[in-house]
């Protein structure tokens, strides 16, 4: 059984065409400017995104809403008690 390369339900054969049809409707030569502008478009949505989620960690950590230092010691409880059940759990396996 062959299995094709699918993305969004899209075959590899259609995705082919698809950029055949892209290079006889803007050119080779148009090509690398269509790709460097489409890789600015995503550099600024990822970057207005980060922009967003640093915003509301900031306006959070104002409001007192988000404490850093209590996430990490409540973080710190919980892999405390991981590691010990981890023990516990590794001595009963290993006397079975």
């Amino acid at each position: 059984m062959i299995h094709q390369l699918t993305l969004l339900f899209i075959g590899a054969t259609e995705i082919i065409f698809v950029l055949f049809i892209v290079v006889l409707v803007f050119g080779a030569d148009k090509l690398p400017e269509i790709a460097r502008g489409l890789g600015k478009g995503m550099r600024q949505i990822k970057d207005a995104t980060n922009d967003i989620k640093n915003e509301v960690t900031k306006s959070a950590k104002e409001n007192n809403i988000i404490d850093k230092d209590t996430t990490k010691n409540i973080q710190d409880e919980i892999n405390k008690v991981k590691d010990d059940l981890e023990d516990f759990t590794g001595s009963l396996k290993r006397n079975k």
